[in-house]
């Protein structure tokens, strides 16, 4: 008996365990940061960053001083004859070593192209923090499409379950005689098309878990899931113009195409500059040393140094200066229209996505609504079906609505959630801090079996 009540105990420990066994689970934001490491696209735009950085202390180079060295040498095997005599001569060797000094005075477009690398390397930041917003997008869409087809698997599968059940009925009442072989048929082919549709959920959900896998170079795993109770907020302000302005001027976008037109028209400057005359300090150091005289006996050294200025004046290139200038200002005409359809498109990613979070509340409102009602009808029609006033086909439309709307219902609240998110980062003010917020609003699936490891350490802080 003892032993049976021990073993008892053991079986209820263990049902314990499984019933309130800790998950573990990903959650958006650990998703997130291993996104930074991981992520192929956003390292390919850390790089590139790194990589453009590097243009200022090459736009510097053109206003500091070049120091360049030469050195030679050569084998001398000279001949001589006079008036016929026989020839004499040595071989030798010259030696000679220059150092050469030279600092730019004046060279306008030296200072343009400084100018220019100052733009260029805040163009690539801006460009940077943009791709650092679009992995949080990224991650997020990614993240939310796994979670909604899930969801979306989960209300297949409960709508298939409830047409089963309707299906054994149908027959049960077609065998009794209270029903007709029209019910089992209705109740069958919608059993049927549910068995489709949770093939179709089935492969949806591997694509999207393949598309954070994409992100995270291997698969993540469970991930947590919405809160039923989790609250959704408007944007604040809740003023849409406000928005809209702030897009126009705080966009990464917008900063990264301002950038490009400021460097457009200093390209202008600097083609105009090629008719300037240019100004340079130069200065020299060097010995050379060969044998002189008529046989090549005596060494002659000569010791150089000398220091000067050397201008240079460009007069007649064949047309290519005023050819270059000409194509420099049509491309800042084109920069500069390019920047105003990109803050026009900024204005209109900031107005989709305001309208997508306001929308979206008010849907997500409706579909709660219209989940209550559809249950409601759900309950109606069944009873309505046992006690003869409806038939088959209701039930089976009712519980299809049920099943829709939790669907729908799914989808609206993460596609809020996803427009708040593009909402912040159209006016280039999405971070980390923004994901943390709504990280609060997910929590640990509380159905997941335990690990191996779990299990053991649990089981060793079993009672006695």
């Amino acid at each position: 008996m003892r032993l049976i009540f021990q073993a008892s105990r053991c079986v209820c420990f263990l049902a314990s365990l499984f019933a309130a066994a800790p998950v573990l689970s990903a959650d958006l934001l650990h998703v997130y940061r291993e996104a930074l490491n991981n992520d192929a696209q956003y390292a390919n735009a850390r790089a590139t960053a790194e990589s453009v950085r590097e243009k200022m202390p090459q736009g510097l180079a053109g206003l500091l001083p070049v120091i360049s060295g030469t050195a030679n040498t050569t084998w001398n095997d000279n001949k001589y004859s006079l008036d016929g005599s026989p020839k004499a001569g040595r071989g030798f060797n010259s030696n000679a070593y220059t150092v050469t000094l030279t600092q730019p005075l004046f060279r306008w477009q030296n200072f343009i192209q400084y100018d220019q690398a100052k733009l260029q390397v805040a163009q690539a930041e801006a460009v940077f923090a943009q791709a650092s917003q679009d992995l949080i997008l990224r991650v997020a869409q990614a993240y939310f499409d796994v979670l909604n087809a899930q969801e979306n698997l989960k209300a297949v599968g409960a709508n298939k379950q409830a047409i089963a059940q309707q299906l054994e009925q149908a027959k049960k009442n077609f065998e009794v005689g209270t029903a007709t072989i029209t019910d089992s048929q209705e109740a069958q082919s919608r059993f049927d098309l549910a068995v489709a549709q949770e093939i179709a959920g089935e492969s949806e959900l591997e694509v999207k878990r393949f598309a954070l896998r994409v992100i995270l170079g291997r698969d993540v795993g469970e991930l947590n899931r919405l809160k039923p109770q989790a609250v959704l907020t408007p944007p604040q302000p809740t003023a849409l113009d406000k928005w809209v302005e702030a897009a126009q001027q705080d966009s990464f976008t917008v900063q990264a195409q301002q950038a490009a037109a400021e460097g457009a028209g200093k390209e202008v400057e600097r083609m105009r500059s090629v008719h300037y005359p240019t100004l340079d300090a130069v200065s020299n150091y060097g010995t050379a040393k060969t044998m002189a005289g008529l046989a090549a006996t005596n060494l002659l050294q000569t010791d150089v140094k000398n220091i000067g200025v050397q201008l240079n004046i460009p007069i007649f290139q064949g047309g290519f200066a005023n050819s270059k200038i000409r194509e420099a200002i049509a491309n800042r005409s084109a920069a500069e229209a390019l920047l105003e359809n990109t803050k026009r498109t900024a204005a209109l990613t900031a107005q989709q996505s305001y309208l997508g979070v306001v929308n979206g509340l008010a849907q997500v409102r409706a579909l709660n609504a219209a989940l209550i009602s559809s249950i409601s009808a759900l309950e109606s029609n069944k009873l309505g079906y046992e006690v003869g006033v409806r038939i088959n086909i209701d039930v089976l439309n009712a519980e299809n609505q049920v099943y829709v709307t939790k669907r729908d219902l799914a989808k609206a609240r993460f596609d809020t959630l996803l427009s708040q998110l593009k909402l912040k980062a159209a006016v280039g003010s999405l971070s980390e801090m923004d994901l943390e917020q709504i990280n609060l609003l997910f929590e640990a699936p509380s159905s997941l079996p335990l690990s191996t490891l779990q299990f053991s350490l649990l089981l060793r802080d079993r009672p006695d």
